[in-house]
């Protein structure tokens, strides 16, 4: 026997209510319609019922109504209540949403440049950093595998994210997304920052926000890669680690980018004991990591003439050229678990990080 129940949907772009729709108590039917419809990710969605939007919206005090902004490159109208039917879909905790909230308004932001991201045949994802004593309390992992699986909220929040760009932005996969490959940060992409192991000034507060605001980051990330190395000198961990940023068919050193990486707690313990502050690191690098333009494909060199001649004056193919504009464009955090690994996540070039509290 099937009862009925009532399933919202995400409306056109030019709505700012969501539309209501009778299922069949079937999860099997539902997400055929889902899938159908293109609302979901390729992955089973939690059915968007009313009564589960409710609890959704009792953990925020804005008005189901509201729009928290426009998403390109649809300029769909994200309002409260379409956020949190997107994170019903993607399976959230109901106190997820602040976060989430913050995170929507954050990737709206001018210098995210959302609309380059949403549209661009690169395979840049949004990743998201939580910051904060929301840390513990919404149980973001910032340790053993924290880009990995295995958190609900880490793989939920990051869903939700891609969900309501893809369902209110209206970037679906072939369409207004052109992106050539992708990359599986598509489906979710969040952690937390290991603070408790940093030897620095957490993230959100070298970015100027207090230590006990809770905070997100967005960054328009193209992908991760693996460092492990075992060194114990921070000279030669600065040098390994410049050395895997180069590389010739970049965005980064095409437009003057915005690289960000995450330091193993064992790595960042190397920079501790030498005594290292966030801004040496940076700013060795930031030297370390120059690239002779003449390694990059001819095509990728007048390219980087056009884009970086106000920055660096005329190009030629002798020049050293730096993969951003200020070592201070070089961004990282501290997180993971024990072993020799960092990630390097190369970024899309023509975007900046942002952050909001919540």
């Amino acid at each position: 026997m099937t009862a009925s129940t009532s399933t919202t949907s995400t409306p056109a772009p030019t709505s700012t209510a969501a539309g209501q729709f009778e299922a069949q108590d079937d999860l099997d039917a539902i997400n055929r319609t889902y899938r159908d419809k293109k609302w979901s990710d390729g992955l089973p969605v939690v059915p968007p019922t009313a009564a589960r939007v409710e609890k959704m919206l009792s953990k925020v005090a804005r008005p189901r109504h509201d729009v928290v902004t426009t998403l390109a490159p649809g300029f769909g109208a994200a309002t409260v209540e379409l956020i949190a039917i997107n994170a019903v879909l993607a399976g959230c905790d109901p106190e997820y949403m602040p976060a989430l909230l913050a995170a929507v308004e954050a990737v709206s932001a001018p210098e995210f440049n959302l609309q380059g991201i949403q549209a661009t045949t690169n395979p840049v994802a949004v990743w998201v950093i939580v910051n904060g004593p929301a840390i513990s309390r919404l149980e973001v992992n910032n340790s053993y595998n924290c880009l990995g699986e295995g958190a609900w909220a880490n793989a939920t929040i990051g869903r939700a994210l891609r969900l309501i760009l893809r369902n209110i932005g209206g970037a679906l996969p072939g369409d207004m997304d052109r992106a050539t490959q992708g990359q599986p940060g598509k489906y979710t992409f969040c952690c937390a920052e290991n603070q408790a192991e940093s030897p620095w000034d957490p993230l959100h507060v070298e970015r100027g926000f207090a230590s006990d605001q809770n905070v997100v980051t967005v960054v328009g990330a193209e992908g991760t890669i693996n460092m492990n190395t075992h060194s114990k000198n921070a000279e030669e961990l600065i040098g390994v680690i410049s050395e895997t940023m180069i590389h010739p068919p970049s965005n980064e050193y095409c437009n003057g980018g915005e690289p960000w990486l995450v330091f193993g707690p064992e790595h960042a313990e190397v920079f501790r004991r030498a005594g290292l502050s966030k801004a040496e690191v940076k700013r060795q690098l930031w030297e370390r990591s120059r690239m002779s333009a003449s390694r990059m494909a001819e095509k990728d060199f007048q390219r980087t003439r056009g884009s970086r001649r106000a920055e660096l004056g005329e190009i030629t193919r002798d020049t050293m050229l730096p993969i951003t504009n200020r070592p201070d464009d070089i961004w990282f955090i501290v997180a993971g678990g024990p072993g020799t690994h960092s990630i390097y996540v190369p970024c899309f070039g023509n975007s900046r990080a942002v952050s909001r509290a919540f």
